[in-house]
């Protein structure tokens, strides 16, 4: 006979413990969520509420597109109504651990007779005619097709997927694998994000419990600066992931335990291998309807070099992780021992949960650094001309790991986006390549609109901090580091782009010191003041042979002019961290 009854144990293993809290860590759970609260983690109920209004409208205008495209498609009213359409929220705002001004993930599922050109040439026409939207862009080449906007404030990316359906009804469940069928691999990538999300609070123990750990891991590894998939950190995805699988190995725990677990696990499986020895799982494997590739490291080459592999529990199963690199493990493995190492202190000495939530020290942490600018002449332009460097910003670190003087290439997870109200060439040029003046940083549009000449110049800035051999024992010389190649072979990459336009775009990647990075850059605006360090006295280096894409005085950017004069080689002196 059938049963609903609850599975015995979650995931693919037994628990490691059944014990529930002790006093002691209940105390502590409650000083985590005090805590979180202080960090303004949660949203108000006000902000709340505007979500739920917007995520309405939205419902309702999925409908009218849906009957729109279906009248023109010559069908009824009433079949045209019966077409329905709905919306599926997925991501942190579906998991229940968003925050203030997160953005929110949203899918729209409609019928096999509405197309994704209707959804761009449709739909995203209807949403920019809305009430309260203020941005809408999309994006179809994208890898998963989306639209970028902004509703009342409320940032919302937008999918879309076509069912095999003619009908698309209120009840719609999306965790049937039959769904999937007759679909084209886009629209399965688009139902990704929510049938996975839906699955990870479907296998988890006690869901209260896993979203204040989730919440608590998330705002620390956002402030320690490891939050981002596209940079080849983790992503909201697999951060979640691991939390659910310690969440099932200890069912009955609060959420303060949840987490010291946590981060002693997760340092014990990464600082005795390169490699993870097995793979996150939350439920095992499964085969499904389709023709299609799941996550099998015996039958394929390149699921085997996946470093830390967190495998998403939704048919069909992916490597939620396969973006990671050896500095972005390394990096990842030394912030969960530092964690580790502050939550025991919490536990065994009354530590505050504030000292796990300090800020990161990129911006201090190396000498030297590579300076990524990608620019534009408008704002539609920058938004996917930077979305394609970021994108593609992995492949960079990539090959700088490959350089033998360096041990590290550690990318900062997001770009700094300035406007420059520019009134002369060399303004122009100087934005490009990120030495804007307190001229152009104060200028407004207004003094720009008055000036005979004038041009507005959309940037956004990416860094890669790199981390230096010291120099091998009985080494003589000066050492040398050569980046020229990995520079070089990253612009043409970028620049391969399709919709790359010379005239309107340009990127610069130049090597600076810490003492050169904008202020703009540290929290606040304002650099830290550097602790006082004797130095040894300074000895005779070799330079930095680098990319000829640097600063001179002679070069021009292709937004001040269509000609462009190639520059020497930049030459910077090295010392060994």
């Amino acid at each position: 006979m059938a049963t609903t009854d609850r599975p015995m144990h979650y995931g693919i293993t037994n628990p490691i413990s059944m014990a529930g809290p002790s006093p002691k860590e209940e105390a502590l759970t409650k000083s985590l969520l005090e805590e979180l609260k202080r960090q303004k983690s949660f949203e108000g109920e006000e902000e709340a509420k505007n979500r739920e209004v917007v995520l309405g409208r939205i419902a309702a205008l999925v409908k009218e597109f849906v009957f729109k495209v279906s009248k023109s498609r010559g069908m009824s009213d009433a079949a045209s109504h019966a077409a329905g359409g709905k919306i599926f929220t997925f991501g942190s705002y579906r998991l229940g651990v968003h925050g203030p001004g997160a953005d929110i993930d949203t899918l729209l599922v409609v019928p096999k007779h509405v197309s994704r050109d209707d959804f761009f040439l449709v739909f995203e026409p209807m949403l920019r005619e809305a009430p309260g939207v203020t941005e809408a862009t999309g994006v179809p080449e994208a890898y998963v097709p989306i639209i970028k906007s902004k509703i009342s404030g409320v940032e919302i990316d937008f999918l879309c997927a076509r069912l095999a359906l003619a009908q698309i009804p209120d009840d719609m469940d999306l965790s049937n694998d039959d769904l999937l069928r007759n679909l084209d691999e886009r629209c399965v990538r688009s139902l990704g994000g929510s049938r996975v999300t839906d699955e990870i609070l479907r296998l988890v123990p006690n869901v209260a419990v896993f979203r204040d750990a989730l919440r608590c891991i998330k705002l620390w590894a956002k402030n320690r600066a490891i939050y981002s998939n596209v940079m080849g950190f983790l992503g909201g995805v697999a951060w979640a992931m691991l939390v659910a699988r310690i969440c099932q190995l200890y069912p009955n725990q609060c959420a303060a335990t949840i987490i010291s677990r946590f981060f002693t696990i997760m340092y014990q499986c990464t600082q005795l291998s390169r490699k993870w020895p097995q793979p996150v799982l939350l439920k095992p494997i499964g085969d499904g309807p389709l023709n299609v590739r799941v996550w099998n490291p015996k039958l394929y080459p390149a699921d085997r070099v996946h470093r830390m592999p967190i495998i998403t529990p939704a048919y069909p199963a992916m490597c939620s992780t396969h973006n990671v690199s050896a500095s972005t493990q390394e990096i990842t493995t030394q912030e969960c021992k530092l964690a580790s190492e502050i939550v025991g202190r919490i536990f065994e000495e009354g530590a505050p949960w504030s000292e796990l939530f300090g800020k990161h020290d990129f911006f201090s942490r190396y000498r030297y650094y590579i300076q990524v600018v990608a620019a534009a002449n408008t704002d539609e332009n920058i938004k996917k001309w930077s979305g394609t460097v970021e994108s593609k910003l992995r492949q960079l670190v990539l090959r700088l790991e490959n350089v033998e003087a360096l041990r590290m290439a550690h990318p900062f997870i997001k770009g700094f986006s300035r406007v420059s109200h520019c009134i002369s060439e060399e303004e122009v040029n100087d934005v490009a390549f990120n030495r804007i003046g307190e001229a152009v940083v104060n200028r407004t549009e207004e003094e720009m609109k008055a000036a005979p000449w004038s041009r507005t110049v959309y940037s956004t800035t990416f860094y890669v901090g790199l981390g230096i051999n010291p120099k091998p024992a009985g080494y003589v010389g000066p050492q040398k580091l050569d980046i020229t190649y990995p520079t070089n072979e990253f612009k043409k990459l970028c620049k391969t782009w399709e919709l790359f336009d010379i005239s309107a775009m340009d990127l610069h990647v130049t090597h600076i010191k810490s003492v050169q990075l904008p202020n703009w850059v540290f929290e606040g605006g304002v650099r830290p003041t550097p602790k006082a360090v004797k130095r040894p006295k300074p000895t005779k280096t070799s330079p930095v042979t680098h990319a000829s894409d640097v600063p001179s005085k002679k070069r021009r950017s292709s937004l001040g002019e269509t000609s462009q004069i190639p520059a020497a080689p930049l030459t910077q002196p090295v010392h060994a961290n």
